[in-house]
């Protein structure tokens, strides 16, 4: 690539074009850099369903100046309810939308995964972004790092990012090739017209409108409801503790019988609530331990490259969200010197990573306890804002 002489900024190649890798990109080209995105689809479209957008990821959003946009197609729930999986009693009812700005200087958004990837993508030059190109390596280099795609290319930049996924190509060749870890965790995604929730009014053990968010808990799973889209849509994630193993391909189909069953003698207004689905798809959880280092030389991670985690903290996407906005800042801040830049970025990202990583999954194991114990706390994760790598303070 050459010397990093004076008026040039950074060439930054990110492999992967998800929620990581598009905020990264998102966040570089707001700063000015040359950023170009390779994505092993042909086509891009995030699958999946929704997500829960907590304080510390819509202090990204806001940061690349999305939350306005985001919040037309977002939605808020105004209380979070928890209900006993058999018997619908309710056992938490806590005030939600106006709590979380107070506290954390952010709300708590929920939001289908293609509507946050499609605004993340509007702030990348579609000149930028390349589909069907598949990294089968990286190296550093004297001058920058290269990325060899699957036909044969070579393509040189100042700095390489890997957000590509769980599966990281990138990940394996700085790293080591391991496979996954199956939690014990298995789950069913659905997505329902709000009308749904309506029609079983009567069925249910509470008068819920689709305004909540709601989790149904029991010590074999959890099911949980929550709007999306602006409240016309209710998502469903339901999660089920299973020693069989199931594919982490997230469009695997499954029956509805069959996840059906899989909460039998569960409260039957949630059954009903289920048994609307006119598609199911399952899938298996699975994540990696910690890795010390997520950077070597200008090769970096960020996202499920880096640390995937399992969803009981609902933070896979928030921390990625984090990620790439970190790395841009870390980079921006020292684009004269980027092997420092990304060292600086693994100092402040990698113990946080970790430390959401393993309390996923210590939530995981207390979920399953009679009676679970309280939750773990989050207040540090909602608090912290990426942008500018520091504390919320609560008024």
């Amino acid at each position: 690539m050459g010397g990093i002489g004076p008026g040039r900024k950074l060439k930054v190649i990110v492999v992967g074009a998800g929620i990581g890798g598009l905020t990264a990109a998102a966040a570089l080209h707001q700063k000015g850099f040359e950023v170009q995105v390779y994505e092993r689809a042909r086509q891009l479209g995030e699958v999946g369903a929704g997500l829960q957008i907590a304080p510390n990821a819509v202090k990204v959003i806001r940061a690349l100046g999305l939350e306005e946009e985001f919040m037309r197609v977002a939605a808020e729930p105004i209380e979070r309810l928890s209900i006993k999986w058999d018997t619908g009693e309710v056992t938490v009812r806590e005030r939600f939308k106006d709590r979380m700005p107070e506290i954390f200087g952010a709300r708590y958004l929920m939001a289908h995964r293609a509507d946050l990837h499609r605004l993340l993508l509007s702030r990348v030059p579609e000149s930028s972004v390349h589909t069907g190109v598949a990294c089968a390596d990286v190296a550093n280099t004297a001058e920058g790092a290269v990325m060899r795609t699957e036909d044969g290319r070579e393509i040189e930049g100042d700095v390489i990012l890997g957000a590509d996924g769980i599966k990281s190509t990138v990940r394996g060749k700085l790293f080591g090739f391991l496979t996954p870890r199956f939690t014990n965790q298995i789950c069913w995604r659905l997505i329902l017209p709000m009308e749904e929730l309506h029609r079983a009014a009567d069925k249910l053990p509470t008068r819920l409108t689709g305004s909540e968010y709601v989790g149904w808990l029991g010590p074999t799973g959890h099911v949980l409801f929550y709007p999306i889209r602006g409240g016309e849509l209710l998502n469903i994630f339901a999660g089920r503790v299973s020693t069989e193993w199931a594919s982490d391909d997230w469009a695997v189909p499954s029956s509805k019988e069959e996840m059906l069953q899989a909460y039998a003698g569960w409260h039957p207004g949630m059954l009903h609530v289920l048994s609307q689905a006119a598609e199911v798809f399952k899938w298996g959880i699975h994540d990696r331990d910690p890795l010390d280092h997520w950077v070597q030389g200008r090769i970096a991670l960020l996202g499920d490259a880096a640390h995937p985690m399992m969803p009981t903290l609902a933070q896979g996407a928030a921390i990625s969200l984090e990620d790439g906005y970190a790395i841009a800042r870390h980079l921006a801040l020292g684009d004269a010197d980027p092997t420092a830049a990304l060292l600086a970025y693994e100092r402040e990202r990698q113990p946080r990573g970790k430390r959401v990583q393993l309390q996923a999954r210590q939530q995981f194991i207390n979920n399953q306890l009679v009676p679970p114990p309280p939750p773990l706390p989050v207040d540090w994760i909602y608090s912290y804002d990426a942008a500018s790598g520091s504390m919320h303070k609560a008024a």
